[in-house]
């Protein structure tokens, strides 16, 4: 057996060796992937394949198309019945281990790293009701002065500034807060409108980081109060942070201490809605209490992204779901899909923080 003709599968077979033994040293891969090598392909990326005016996802899928299609012919030739098989199963592997070679040496490995909250020396705890009102009595104070500069009525806030604009604020905004934290800011990541517009939301998901072409993508369709905090979720993820519920953590930090106020508005919404999510769940009464006395223009502005949300339902939403928590707990996130709704414990635990320097 020639090794040449199974080097995508030992490719792939070999990073996941790695990154097993990347888990096991997390502080190493930390230095040696995430804050070395990772940052020179974030570059590498960001200033040639990036710099195309288009999606390069939209690339990346043609070309896997072709890749299939010659393998296809290839196997239309005159030979026998099994040969063929052989190839096709051989060719399939491959294709297999190339994916996981490149997903582990791209981005993958910053699943392995020192978490984001340990770095920054928090410990996020679930929140007592008493904690959660609190933190809710803050965060809903705040949103009312932030929302007196972006308007003066309490009609909800449909439109903003253009996306190119609001991508260029912030990634500046991403670039400078990162440092402050003790991070990696080298590159200059695109988060891309992905067409056509729906599309993702129909597939049960707002954004996504691409590795394999080191951008990232959210759906165009988002309501303009979304767009500011899911670009920088999909940011943080650029800058290799892979958790989700960290990758909320960065945006909603990166929201705060920005200068913008639509940034720091929306950043805050958002904290505010997973607050709201919980508090339901856990205090339905307290809830409905809540909600009655809040803010009519907050209320216009959830309102508003709800039944945005509403235009472009998810086709598939169980499955995606799964499939999403599946994908997460295979990439040791132990929390799966529940990890994006950690934001109230981490704000809290970061807020804490803050107050005791």
């Amino acid at each position: 057996m020639r090794i040449n003709k199974w080097l995508g599968l030992l490719a792939g077979a070999v990073a996941l060796l790695l990154r097993g033994v990347a888990a096991m040293f997390p502080s190493h891969t930390e230095h040696i992937y995430s804050r070395t090598i990772f940052p020179l392909i974030r570059w590498l990326v960001d200033y040639t394949l990036s710099l195309l005016p288009f999606p390069t996802v939209y690339l990346f899928f043609v070309i896997i198309i072709v890749c299939f299609c010659g393998m296809f012919f290839s196997s239309r030739r005159p030979e026998a019945l099994r040969d063929k098989l052989c190839y096709l199963s051989r060719s399939l592997l491959n294709f297999c281990g190339w994916l996981i070679f490149f997903f582990l040496l791209l981005w993958g490995y910053n699943y392995q790293r020192v978490p984001v909250y340990q770095q920054l020396g928090i410990e996020p705890q679930m929140l007592t009701p008493e904690e959660l009102l609190e933190e809710m009595e803050l965060t809903h104070n705040r949103l009312v002065q932030l929302r007196a500069g972006l308007s003066t009525d309490t009609v909800a806030i449909e439109q903003t500034i253009p996306y190119m604009e609001l991508e260029r604020e912030v990634r500046a905004e991403m670039q400078a807060v990162l440092p402050q934290l003790g991070f990696n800011s080298l590159g200059h990541p695109r988060t891309k409108a992905l067409y056509p517009a729906g599309f993702l939301k129909r597939m049960g998901i707002l954004g996504i980081y691409f590795p394999y072409t080191g951008e990232s993508y959210i759906d165009p369709s988002l309501h303009d109060l979304e767009k500011p905090f899911t670009i920088a979720h999909e940011m943080a993820h650029s800058f290799g942070i892979t958790d989700e519920g960290e990758a909320n953590f960065m945006a909603w930090v990166v929201g705060m201490r920005s200068h913008k106020v639509l940034l720091q508005y929306t950043s805050q919404l958002q904290l505010f809605r997973y607050q709201l999510s919980e508090l339901s769940r856990r205090d339905p009464e307290h809830y409905k209490l809540l909600t009655a006395g809040m803010d009519p223009g907050i209320k216009n502005d959830i309102i508003s992204i709800l039944l945005k949300g509403r235009e472009t339902p998810p086709l598939f939403d169980n499955l995606s779901r799964k499939s999403n928590d599946l994908f997460l707990k295979t990439q040791g996130v132990k929390k799966g899909v529940q990890s994006y709704a950690q934001l109230p414990a981490l704000s809290h635990a970061w807020r804490k923080k803050e107050a005791e320097a």
